[in-house]
């Protein structure tokens, strides 16, 4: 049978998983497709007393949280903070807890947990009451019908999707328009993708219909569903966990997406329609056809 003949063709450049929502992400080489992204991204989060979630939009110190994912365990640094070890078949009391417009069940991961947290995202005379939960796998929360086409596409504490699709192109382009103006250059991790693609131009992703990723178990399809608008967590020097506006200022001189009411927007956000339990690999091959509206 003929290979099928695309319009793009790229191959995966990096992977990412955040297993906990607003902390630094994790770069692999290889990691499992499951039914809500890729394993393990975002199913921690932490929350406040109110068992609201917190973010680097209002803690970017949480950029400086750095897990570490073991066989059996993730292991968690911070500066000036001894390493804190987290089971991964260990949970503590359900609680609810909020993302965005969303509650949903969870399990807290306990006082140590909590104290390690409050300890290093407190400020001076500040102080933070802070727990880790983890995501319920019994809960079900779906990204938006509106967006999926009523395919219903389930994740864990991601903002609304389970996959965010990135590539190294628009990543070019911008470095290239920063750079002329005078700035550094910055890295694929202040817009915390999972999946980075090379070899298309920038802003393909943007309109692609599916991907289709060739794996050792077969093909894996991935639709981009909805462009990533973008708040000022790109601003935030993943490195330092400090923020300065350049890179926000500069994705609005030419970043505006008319199809998310003129926001500003950085990948997209993707959706699983087939593959799960396939192991996604850096440099496997990708095609996709461009859609047209």
């Amino acid at each position: 049978m003929n290979a099928p003949v695309f319009d793009l063709e790229a191959t995966i450049a990096r992977l990412f998983v955040y297993p906990i929502k607003s902390c630094a992400g994790v770069e692999v080489n290889e990691t499992l497709l499951i039914e809500t992204g890729l394993e393990f991204d975002r199913a921690w989060m932490v929350v406040d007393s109110a068992g609201e979630f917190v973010t680097q939009r209002e803690l970017p110190r949480m950029a400086l949280i750095r897990p570490l994912l073991k066989h059996s365990e993730m292991i968690l640094r911070a500066p000036g903070m001894l390493a804190l070890h987290i089971a991964f078949d260990r949970v503590e009391e359900p609680v609810r807890v909020r993302v965005w417009k969303d509650e949903v069940a969870a399990y807290d991961m306990g006082d140590i947990a909590a104290q390690w947290f409050s300890d290093f995202l407190s400020e001076p005379g500040q102080p933070r009451q802070l727990r880790l939960v983890r995501f319920d796998p019994e809960q079900q929360r779906l990204s938006s019908l509106k967006w999926t086409g009523g395919v219903e596409a389930p994740n864990q504490f991601a903002d609304g999707y389970p996959l965010l699709v990135a590539s190294e192109g628009s990543l070019a382009e911008l470095n290239a328009r920063l750079v002329a103006a005078g700035h550094g250059a910055v890295g694929i991790e202040r817009f915390r993708p999972n999946v980075v693609l090379a070899g298309i131009e920038a802003h393909d992703e943007d309109r692609v219909d599916t991907l289709h990723i060739t794996t050792a178990e077969g093909e894996v399809s991935l639709r981009p569903v909805k462009p990533c608008v973008r708040c000022p967590i790109p601003d935030i020097d993943p490195a330092t966990g400090t923020s300065s506006p350049e890179v926000g200022d500069m994705l609005r001189t030419y970043r505006s997406d008319p199809r998310v009411d003129g926001a500003i927007t950085f990948g997209m956000n993707a959706i699983v329609l087939k593959g799960v339990e396939h192991a996604l690999r850096v440099g496997q091959p990708v095609g996709a056809n461009l859609r047209f509206e």
